[in-house]
């Protein structure tokens, strides 16, 4: 059964954020924190995430969402997962089966010596039991110690959710989902964009919501730092308010424009997000680009975009 993402993670066209409105908003995170430089200028991240601090990631728990490749794997499964690991990434983290079964992607993890560690598969909406028992049967099948719900936040006619309501279902859901997870052996996530951010027509948000009406030992949050941003949300200010809960990261950067970039090359200063880790609970660095390999990229930056992940994470200190 080929699992899929519930859709692409490319911010819509409708929805620009400027270079003045990230830096307000980080601004203002600053003076409710007594702090500066939240977002490092592309020219000031990479010296200073390499140049101070002693605490660094650990390479082992260094992954990549395969999404980032998902032309390549399309091409060349095989070809592909093998230069992942030429790179150094020992663990990935899966976005379907490329028409594969879960037992063949199995196998062609580990002719390449890789490991999913996780995988993105939306939870059945209605939920369905079922269903979902299945989606876990696979997980385990590839090896999986989490699954992670990957996209939510648009109605049927692709706007915005603003009604409360639809989140509070959405988060019965999820519980349900951690409780059938914990039973197959497995830790169930959240994976947000910058839609949960949203103000719902109560003042509140989704992603207030669903932080504070799921059982935290059911479900924990797969947090898209570039995606947080984009939601003019501080990660800091997201863990320090989920402590404990925050127990994987997508790490993508943000360009000058508000769009994607290869780490290092943005603005995103990274060192500062890692050095609350442990208050976040930080179990996986997971190296993201959206628009990796796709027009007008050339499909070879997709995997020129995981090395320079890999080897970005591997010499950051903090």
């Amino acid at each position: 059964m080929d699992q899929q993402t519930n859709g692409p993670e490319l911010a819509p066209a409708s929805e620009p954020v400027s270079r003045r409105g990230l830096l307000r908003a980080a601004t203002v995170s600053a003076a409710a924190l007594g702090t500066a430089g939240l977002l490092a200028g592309p020219a000031a991240a990479t010296p200073a995430g390499h140049s101070h601090g002693r605490r660094r990631v650990p390479v082992d728990r260094i992954s990549i969402q395969l999404y980032t490749v998902r032309d390549q794997l399309a091409a060349d499964l095989p070809g592909t997962l093998a230069a992942l690991r030429r790179i150094g990434y020992r663990r990935v983290e899966h976005a379907g089966f490329v028409g594969r079964t879960a037992a063949q992607f199995r196998a062609a993890l580990d002719e390449a010596g890789l490991r999913s560690t996780s995988g993105h598969t939306g939870i059945p909406q209605p939920f369905d039991a079922a269903t979902w028992e299945r989606v876990l049967a696979d997980a385990n099948t590839l090896g999986c110690k989490k699954i992670v719900h990957p996209y939510f936040g648009r109605d049927a006619q692709g706007r915005p959710i603003r009604d409360p309501a639809v989140y509070r279902a959405l988060a019965r859901d999820l519980n349900q989902a951690g409780r059938l997870a914990e039973r197959a052996g497995l830790d169930f996530g959240y994976h947000n964009h910058q839609l949960e951010f949203v103000p719902l027509t109560d003042s509140s948000t989704g992603f207030d919501i669903l932080t504070r009406q799921t059982d935290p030992r059911l479900v924990h949050f797969e947090l898209d730092l570039y995606w947080a941003w984009r939601g003019a949300h501080d990660p800091v200010d997201v863990i320090r308010a989920n402590r404990g809960r925050i127990r994987q990261v997508h790490v993508k950067d943000l360009d000058v424009e508000g769009g994607f970039a290869d780490l290092g090359d943005g603005v995103i200063d990274f060192g500062r997000i890692f050095a609350h880790e442990r208050e976040a609970g930080i179990e996986e660095y997971i190296v993201e680009r959206d628009d990796a390999g796709t027009p007008p990229r050339a499909p070879a930056d997709a995997l020129d975009t995981a090395r320079v992940g890999f080897d970005f994470l591997a010499s950051l200190r903090y």
